[in-house]
Formats: structure tokens, sequence, C-alpha cells
């Protein structure tokens, strides 16, 4: 390492979760506004080849761990080279409500005692911003929709749960010990790299996957219960925007677009643009599952600028992206 990165005068952010899905996009576009990244990842979903592009770059950093074992440890030798970690994004999650169901304790370990262990390392190290990956699960079936951050939380699994008292947590570490944060409330997040072979896959990338080979699509429940589809390259925009700048300090906000489509209609579409060889199924209902979301992205748009779009990118123009992707990797 030379002692030019190490006097660098740009950010060194820690991405936890970085070699996954939405992880390896964040870490791209940090690097591509100027930032040295560290990430921290168990390789349990990540992938290094999502950060290929970056090999040997001495923009970046990789460090193979659990982050609910801490952070201390396996920053130690980082920072002793590079300096201090400036500002963390904290996406490292087990992220399937299904396993959450099944194994609740894994889950609080993962979710929430991961986030204690980030917020703990950011108080004692002077860390300047922390911006945590939170969930629409938060809210579980609501009566209103769109969904706004003001209506009450009522989660209907461990996950949503674990989430929430993530936020809360947030909120004490901010109140009590000064620590800049902002919780980003995602909803449906699709987009290239996000792993079809996963059952736990959101489920525009599990059905571009079979849908290109021609494969049955399956549809869980009657498929008329609704999500908010948002692009990742959008969830990163907004993600950079606030652990750049103080946007959204202490606050929590809905990333999504606003618009409610139907997993019946999705499945339709993608099936079209795959050249409609693929029948479409459905199979029983998956317990803990909300029957319709789409979020209300008023604050967003007020938190993180007048000039910010929340949502820039089409559902179309968002799957012709994806299934490209998807092309390329067969």
């Amino acid at each position: 390492m030379t002692e030019a990165t190490h006097s660098s005068d740009s950010p060194l952010v820690c991405v936890t979760g970085g070699a996954g899905f939405i992880g390896s996009h964040t870490v791209d576009r940090l690097i591509s506004e100027g930032c040295r990244v560290v990430v921290l990842d168990d390789f349990s979903t990540g992938k290094r080849e999502n950060l290929a592009q970056w090999k040997g770059d001495d923009r970046l950093e990789v460090v193979a761990v659990d982050i609910a074992d801490g952070l201390f440890a396996p920053l130690a030798a980082v920072t002793r080279r590079r300096g201090p970690v400036s500002r963390i994004v904290h996406l490292a999650a087990q992220t399937a409500v299904t396993r959450s169901i099944i194994n609740p304790l894994f889950d609080v370990r993962v979710n929430y005692a991961g986030t204690v262990q980030v917020l703990e390392y950011a108080r004692a190290t002077g860390v300047t911003k922390v911006v945590f990956a939170s969930s629409a699960a938060v809210y579980g079936d609501v009566d209103q929709l769109p969904v706004r951050e003001t209506v009450d939380t009522r989660p209907v699994s461990p996950y949503g749960i674990d989430k929430r008292a993530s936020e809360l947590m947030l909120h004490y570490y901010t109140a009590v010990h000064g620590v800049a944060t902002t919780a980003l409330r995602f909803f449906n997040v699709y987009g290239p790299r996000q792993d079809p072979s996963s059952p736990y896959s959101g489920v525009i990338s599990i059905f571009a996957d079979r849908a290109m080979a021609g494969r049955e699509l399956v549809i869980f429940g009657d498929g008329e219960q609704t999500r908010d589809f948002i692009y990742v390259g959008d969830i990163v925009r907004a993600i950079t925007r606030a652990v750049l700048t103080n946007a959204g300090d202490d606050a929590v906000m809905n990333l999504g677009t606003g618009q409610e489509t139907s997993v019946n209609e999705l499945a339709r579409v993608v099936v079209e643009l795959c050249g409609g060889a693929s029948s479409i199924s459905h199979a029983p209902a998956r317990a803990g599952e909300i029957l319709r979301s789409v979020a209300a992205i008023d604050r967003a748009r007020e938190l993180l600028g007048p000039d910010y779009p929340v949502s820039e990118t089409a559902l179309a123009d968002g799957l012709a992206s994806t299934l490209d992707w998807v092309r390329s990797t067969r």
C-alpha cells in the first residue's frame, strides 16, 4: 500500500455486504464519486466477481468477515494503512423473510445484532455518517396506500421486526451519541447482479432467469399482490447522496417509485419481453407475505434535495437492463 493512499483526502467508506447485489453497485458508484472503499462481506451470498472490475485497484480493499462478530478487528489493519473510516453504508443482512420465520435467532444475530456492531464501531471511532438499508417489511400490511413513513409499523415477520428495531437503534445512537444516521426503507429492488439461483432472490430476477430459458414462471398466491419495484441504480444514487452528505440525518425515508405493480402483471411483461414461450402457474401463498405495497416518496424528494429524482428508471427500461445482464451470464 502506498503512502499516497494513506494520506489521500478522499473519504474512506466502509460498505458492509459490499460484494452483494446492491452492495457491489454501491461500491461502483462510490469509487466513481472519488471515494476509497473497504468492503466487509462474509460471501454467504455476495460474490467476488461482482467486484471484479476493481481487482488490483488501490481504491478498493475487500475483507472477508462476518460483521455480526464485530468491525474493530477486521478494520484495524485497514485503518492503519489507509486512515480512519469516514462513513459506513450498512447493507450486510439476511434478506429472506421466509428464512427469518424459520430461524428467527439467526435473523436477530445478523440483522439486529449486526447493526448494533456497526453503530458501536461508528460511535467509538468517530465515523461521520452511517446509512442503513432498512426495508418496506417494517410496515407489514397497512390500510392506507401509498405507505407513508408516519404510519404505525406493524411488521409481520422477524425480518421486518429486526429491521424496525435496527432503525430505533440508529435513532438512539444519533440522539445519545451524536452519530449521524439515515435509514432507507427499500421497497422491491431489482436489476443486474441479483442472483436468480437463490430461492430468496427478488421475483424479477427469478422470473427473468426462467423466462429467458423458456421455463415456467411460478407465482405464489393469486398473483394480485402488488409491489413497488425500484431499479438498483436509483437505490444506489440515493445511498450515495445520503452517505456523502447530511441529507436525511436522523431520518427514515422510503425508496420506491410510487408505482404499484401486481405480480401477475410483472410476469406477463417479463414473458412478453422474453418472447412469450414461458407458461405461468400458481403455488400456495407464502407465510408472512404482505398483500399490497407501494411507497409514498415525498419525504425522500424533500430530504435528498429538490433536484433529486428519487426514481428515474421506468420499469420497462430497468427490466430491459436486467434481461441484458441475464443474457450476458448465460
